[in-house]
């Protein structure tokens, strides 16, 4: 079966994202991509050079579009309160994981399997992205929107949270992405604000 030239290099991250979510990255072997994508394991050379240069594409794909979101959601609030910041991020996490389920699973798991280089250069994106939670609630907590907390534990509850929906979400379910980003909103603003 050929691959049509231009979209070449995305179906082989496609199919090995699908794999990698599926089997985990050390369990896939290029072998598995190629005989996925039915070609010689030779021929998918000529368009990768390693597995690990396929999963950083994916990796990389997935922490931009997360920055891209969140960056967004800040822009779009930047003059609203702390409770309006956090549902805003709450919501563009959502939309990520929900609009690729398979890319978004891949980067939550799977990054970690990177060579030492780019899995330190995807904490460092990993950090940044959390700082924007934790600053979001921590000037919710100096203007009494949240109940006093420690940020960082209560930004890395959150995430934690919503990348779990990596794992679950069907396309298919009983909620839509919206429907289950309402309920997360609900959940993590109630959460930060010390409801009981």
């Amino acid at each position: 079966m050929a691959i049509e030239a231009p979209s070449r290099r995305r179906r082989i991250e496609d199919v090995a994202s699908g794999l990698f979510r599926e089997r985990g990255y050390a369990a896939t072997s290029v072998r598995d991509i190629a005989r996925a994508l039915d070609v010689q394991g030779a021929s998918l050379y000529a368009h990768v050079t390693s597995k690990e240069d396929v999963l950083w594409s994916i990796v990389d794909r997935a922490a931009a579009r997360f920055e891209a979101a969140a960056g967004a959601a800040e822009r779009a609030t930047a003059a609203d309160s702390a409770t309006d910041r956090i549902a805003a991020l709450v919501r563009a996490h959502v939309g990520v994981i929900t609009s690729d389920p398979g890319e978004a699973s891949v980067f939550v798991h799977e990054w970690r399997a990177l060579g030492r280089e780019r899995r330190a250069r995807i904490a460092d994106r990993r950090d940044a992205y959390e700082r924007r939670f934790r600053d979001a609630i921590a000037d919710g907590m100096a203007s009494g929107e949240f109940a006093l907390t420690d940020p960082a534990i209560a930004a890395a509850f959150l995430l934690t949270a919503l990348n779990g929906l990596a794992t679950w979400f069907r396309r298919d379910g009983r909620l839509t992405p919206d429907r289950i980003a309402d309920h997360f909103v609900d959940l993590s603003v109630r959460t930060l604000a010390g409801a009981t």
